[in-house]
């Protein structure tokens, strides 16, 4: 079988450079790559992306063996039906690893039509080291290496206003570009560059906060030979995610007009504000899952699939959802409905097998960030409090005791966390447990034993549930 190159695929590869992208993971090559080929090839876009390697080991010479193609294998379920696609993705020009060739770095910021600058360095990499300096070869943080780069591109241009970047950050957290901004003007001090510099960044430049979304469970180790026989080629670098799609990007007219996605089918969306959007995915998505967690392993499964597709489980997790979270949300109901549907259609995805435990991280902070406000919002606005809601808080409570009926749970926390809820489990009165739970502030931010019937509902549910189980427990509620 012959290797995937362009020379035996005859791939040309003739797209100017108009992307710089940092990171070069699996992430990245089934989200943004497949966003501008799609562009390329709906909207004649004819953009060419140059893949930085942020940190030392990366695989741009992987990248580099394959002239930048790879395949994305994507699937998933559209409206309850089963969707099955596979593409070469090629518009990787080239991949630059600046920790072997730091001059072919920066001679990317001399490219003419450079216009963008997209991101994923993880969460952790969006940050700043003081002691980064403007002559390191490379400065060891993502925010330092790209203050580099525009001071490059800066300098070559003479500081040509129509040579401003486009930055658009696809890192997982709220305000992603803002803090980037920031971190690249206190580089901007103090490494003294100047004044005229600062205004380039400020006024010729634009940043983007951003959500992504999609699952991308990557390469298919487990059953790459299955892949390997769709394939008349040789590819290492096949990447495997799921058919769901979205990308929301704060911007303007401006921004609309040089990223056209309306013009595809694309589930791009530029808007003025991206909060409703972040809310809405953490609230029903993310929060889903967390609720989930606890709940379905002490029922009894293994899988989100399992959770959503058993007879107990399943209708719950969309009572929940529907009934409970969504009411509380500012949306229309119609467009949250449709995201939830969309939602379940994602965690019954027969594709990707989600472990429950391995979703089991940090419960609790997760809970306070991704569940919590949701119960609020209900208490608030229908002034009495959510069923389900509350179950899922005493079950995620009792799953911190750290064993059921016989077996250990997979409790993966801070190991304070664990210690005290471990104290607190040694009580055998359940109002004294939902009691100093809730009354944990530096786990909810606040006494949770003030909201009106929560300390009693919990404790209730919690007996319930050590007497009869989860199913039988959660209808003796009713």
């Amino acid at each position: 079988m012959p290797k995937l190159n362009r020379k035996n695929t005859e791939v040309s590869n003739t797209l100017p450079i108009k992307i710089i992208q940092f990171g070069e993971g699996n992430f990245l090559r089934a989200f943004v790559e497949y966003a501008f080929q799609t562009l390329n090839n709906e909207v004649g876009f004819n953009a060419g992306i140059a893949v930085v390697q942020p940190i030392n080991k990366g695989m741009v010479a992987m990248l580099n063996d394959q002239d930048g193609l790879y395949t994305l294998f994507t699937k998933g379920l559209k409206n309850g039906e089963e969707v099955e696609e596979k593409e070469l993705i090629t518009t990787i020009v080239t991949g630059i690893d600046p920790y072997v060739n730091y001059e072919a770095y920066l001679n990317l910021a001399k490219e003419e039509e450079l216009e963008f600058i997209v991101s994923n360095t993880t969460e952790a990499g969006i940050s700043y080291v003081a002691s980064d300096t403007l002559d390191m070869i490379p400065p060891s943080s993502f925010p330092a290496k790209l203050t580099r780069f525009l001071f490059e591109r800066f300098t070559y241009f003479n500081g040509a206003w129509d040579k401003g970047l486009t930055i658009i950050p696809c890192e997982l957290i709220n305000h992603n570009s803002d803090i980037l901004k920031q971190i690249i003007l206190d580089y901007v001090s103090l490494w003294n560059l100047s004044e005229d510099f600062k205004n380039w960044i400020l006024n010729a430049c634009s940043f983007h906060n951003t959500l992504v979304d999609r699952i991308v469970p990557g390469y298919p180790r487990d059953q790459i030979e299955a892949y390997n026989k769709q394939l008349d080629y040789q590819d290492n670098l096949i990447v495997c995610a799921e058919s769901f799609f979205l990308w929301v990007i704060e911007g303007d007219a401006v921004l609309k007009k040089k990223l056209p996605f309306h013009k595809t089918n694309l589930d791009v969306k530029i808007v003025d504000d991206m909060q409703p959007f972040r809310t809405r995915k953490v609230r029903i998505l993310n929060g889903a899952h967390t609720a989930m967690v606890p709940f379905s392993i002490l029922y009894g499964n293994e899988t989100v699939k399992q959770t959503i597709d058993e007879s107990f489980t399943g209708p719950f997790m969309q009572s929940l959802v529907f009934e409970e979270i969504i009411p509380t949300m500012d949306m229309e109901k119609e467009e949250l409905e449709l995201f939830a549907d969309a939602v379940f259609d994602r965690f019954r995805n027969p594709f990707i097998k989600h472990q429950l435990a391995s979703i089991a991280l940090n419960s609790i902070s997760k809970f306070k960030v991704r569940v919590l406000p949701s119960l609020l919002g209900f208490v608030k606005r229908k002034n009495s409090l959510p069923t389900r809601t509350v179950f899922t808080f005493a079950c995620l409570i009792r799953f911190y005791k750290g064993n059921w009926n016989g077996k250990q749970l997979p409790i993966n926390d801070d190991k304070e966390i664990v210690s005290e809820m471990a104290e607190i489990w040694k009580s055998d009165a359940m109002h004294d447990i939902a009691s100093q739970v809730l009354g944990k502030t530096k786990y909810w931010d606040e006494d949770l034993n003030e909201i009106e019937g929560l300390t009693k509902a919990i404790a209730t549910s919690l007996q319930l549930i050590e007497d009869y189980g989860i199913e039988d427990g959660f209808s003796r509620l009713s």
